[in-house]
Parts: structure tokens; sequence; C-alpha cells
């Protein structure tokens, strides 16, 4: 998908998607910390009628998997949230209870809708205060209670922190947007009656937060109509609770998917993301490290940040447990086996469970010969191999490189590995898996 949109309010960049690296110790986080409980309600009944799609926008997939595992993910990855109760219209509850077991969402429970957003959200409160088996709760109850909408999956962990204090300590936080454009008001003939200054007012954006005690008694207390025509949660906590909230900046990553155009944003997010982080692994031969230092040199400039490492034993294995890609560059003999042992590692560690993951084999040959082993490997082993590995969701990729002693040439050689590796990662396409690419 391309995005046809130039709206100053969508991020284009990939600093906007929750992701953890590894290796790299995040400090932050433990600052972070939460110690009351906290509780999410995802409201997800919404039908997609602005994007023009029979698929409500909240199930469009994005690299094979539904937006709204993403914003649920974007939840999970807090550990202080202690659970996510997604509501979702009735008829969609078998498919929502799917992709929670298939992508293996552990803190999420699906809840029925209702016929409006104020009553499907009030449905999610009330399951946070609901019992399990014997008489026991489900879960500690929540303290603080943050709703958010499903379809807004760039959201990160700092400004959760920024709302569940917030909440915590006013009753009710809620995050704010400047105004793009000038509010105006129509007459009933279709005339203009006023306009608004702009200065003074600003959008009203999700998340919002609030202690359990003051969203339950609002929706306790709100009328009919509110139920019925009513759509901001903050007004209720303070037209029936008498609680002030505190609005808080936020980031231009708030943005919702409305619009067909908006999941062409998100969509290249998303990739953009993932792209931005390789592995390589060198298995310790000194003729893979010099080419994977040249590597790492050449992806710079293209917005990559490649890690090199010789195998992933030790602390390397950290490699395995985020949103890093692979290059496995092996020299002549021992090539497949050790693409094939990478594999086993990383299905081992479900690497690919949320998205496809992207591994490219760098063979580095003085020939034209492939060999492992001493015999020589038809291209169609590769094939086989990707097959394979396509089945788990993972999508391998090959590049030839021969060695020159011509430094000129050496060099352009690794600058065309680098640009197709770089594509290769960004594009994830699968009409490419187990080519074998000459570079």
């Amino acid at each position: 998908m391309q995005s046809d949109s130039c709206d100053p309010d969508r991020p284009t960049h990939p600093g906007t998607f929750p992701n953890c690296e590894a290796g790299k110790s995040d400090l932050k986080s433990a600052e972070r910390s939460i110690v009351f409980p906290v509780s999410v309600v995802l409201p997800a009944g919404g039908t997609g009628e602005r994007t023009g799609l029979q698929t409500p926008k909240q199930f469009c997939l994005f690299l094979g998997r539904p937006l709204i595992s993403y914003t649920i993910q974007a939840f999970e990855r807090v550990s202080w949230i202690q659970s996510i109760v997604v509501v979702v219209a009735k008829e969609y509850m078998d498919l929502m209870t799917d992709i929670v077991q298939q992508f293996q969402h552990t803190k999420v429970r699906v809840v029925p809708g209702g016929s409006t957003r104020h009553r499907s959200i009030y449905n999610g409160v009330l399951a946070l205060s609901e019992e399990g088996e014997e008489g026991k709760p489900a879960t500690d109850k929540a303290k603080v209670v943050i709703i958010h909408d499903a379809v807004r999956p760039f959201v990160e962990e700092d400004f959760l922190h920024k709302i569940a204090m917030a909440a915590k300590e006013q009753g009710a936080a809620g995050a704010i947007r400047p105004l793009v454009s000038t509010v105006i008001a129509t007459t009933s003939e279709g005339y203009l009656d006023h306009s608004l200054e702009r200065a003074k007012y600003r959008a009203s954006e999700m998340p919002q937060g609030f202690t359990y005690d003051v969203i339950h008694q609002a929706y306790q207390k709100c009328s009919e109509s509110d139920f019925e025509f009513g759509t901001e949660c903050l007004h209720l906590a303070l037209q029936y609770c008498g609680t002030n909230a505190k609005l808080i900046q936020g980031p231009p990553t708030l943005w919702k998917v409305t619009y067909k155009r908006d999941l062409a944003a998100a969509e290249s997010i998303i990739k953009d993301t993932l792209s931005r982080s390789a592995c390589v692994i060198t298995g310790g031969s000194a003729q893979a490290v010099t080419l994977a230092d040249a590597l790492q040199k050449a992806v710079a400039a293209l917005n990559v940040e490649l890690d090199v490492i010789p195998d992933l034993t030790g602390e390397n294995g950290a490699y395995l447990l985020n949103d890093w890609n692979f290059i496995q560059v092996s020299v002549n003999r021992s090539c497949l086996s050790e693409v094939e042992a990478l594999l086993i590692d990383l299905e081992a560690a479900k690497r690919a469970l949320l998205h496809p993951l992207v591994v490219i084999l760098v063979l580095l040959s003085g020939s034209d010969e492939l060999s492992v082993s001493g015999r020589v490997v038809e291209p169609e082993a590769i094939m086989d191999l990707a097959s394979a590995a396509k089945l788990r969701n993972i999508l391998l990729y090959g590049i030839q490189l021969h060695q020159s002693k011509d430094t000129q040439r050496w060099e352009r050689s690794v600058l065309r590995v680098a640009e197709i590796t770089s594509a290769l990662i960004r594009e994830r396409s699968p009409a490419l898996v187990g080519q074998l690419l000459q570079a």
C-alpha cells in the first residue's frame, strides 16, 4: 500500500511503533514502574463505515496480522498493565477469540459490546469487576482503568505511564492534541454561523485514564441520552462525579486509523519499524566478519541499525526475543547447516508468531559454486528450505556475493548487498522467498 495522504498530523517515520531492542537495557522502563493495578478497556465494536471497506478496520490485516493485535501488543508488552478487556460486537466474538489464541495474547479477555460506544465501554468496565470461578476475583481489582481505541496501535509506554499516574492522582486524565483545522458552526440552512478561536481549543484523543471508582460511578449515573449519543468519557467523569480531568499533551503518534488512506499509513509505519534493525551472524569466520563490518557501515546510510555477533549463544541469545531481522553470512561449506540451525532457534523462540520474520542468507563465495560438505548445492536446495520456513512465517532470502580483490568492485558489491538487504527487510515480499539474488 502507498499512502495518498500528506496530513501533517500523520507520522511517517519509523520511530513511532512500540519496539524493543535486544541486548540493550531499558533503564527508563524501571523508572516507569507502577505499583498499583492498571487494566485496559479496548472498545473495538466499530463497523469501519468511514473506510468504505466490508471488513471493520480493526480486523484489517497488516503483514498477515489484524490491526487490533498490534494495539493489544502495545499494551501487553507493558509489564505493569495486568489485564486487557477487548469489547467487540457480538457477531465478531468468535473472530476476536481466534485472534487472541492465534497470536497468543495472554492478558486479554473478550466481552460483547453494546449498541453504542458508551455502552460498549461500560460493558468493558463491568467485566473488570466480575468474579471468576468459585467466587474469586479474576484479577486484582484495577485501581486505574485506561480506555483506548482498538485502532490506535502506536501508543507508547512512557505516555501510558503519564496517563496512569495522572488518573490515580486526579481521578481522570486524557490525551489532547492541538487542532489542525479551524472549527466552525453552521446554520440549519448550511451557512456559516460562527467560528471558534482555535488557540483556545484542543482535540480530545486517546488514551484516557480513570480511577475505577470514577468511571464506574459515571456510567452508573449517566443518562440514556449520554449512552446513546455521547462519545466523551472525560465529560461523563466531570458531569456525574465532579472529577476535572488532567489534560496531557500527547505525541502525534496517537492518531486513529479512520479512513482508507490511514490503513496505508499504518502499514507503512509498521513496515518501517520492523525494518530498522538487523543482526548479522558471522559464525566467527574472519571473511564473514570483514563483510559484516563493511555492511554495517553501508546500511547506516539506509537508516538500518546493524549489530554484528559471532553466534546466538550466551548473552547473544537475547536477540531471539525481540524484533530483529537476521542476516546469516556463510562462507562456502557450512552455509545451509548454519541457516538451518538459525531457523530452528527462531522457531523455538516463536519469533515469527506476531509478524513475518526476515532471514537473509548471504553466501560469500570465490566461485559460482555453493558447496556444503564438499558437494555442490543447487539453488533448489535453498528454495526447498525457504518453502518449509515460509510455512512457519519465516521469510528466507538468499544473496550471493563474490569476493573480489578489486577494492572498488568489492565496495560496489557490498553496497548492492546493503541495498538488497534493506529492500527485502522493508518489503517482506513473499514472491522473492527462496530466490538467490546476485550482488
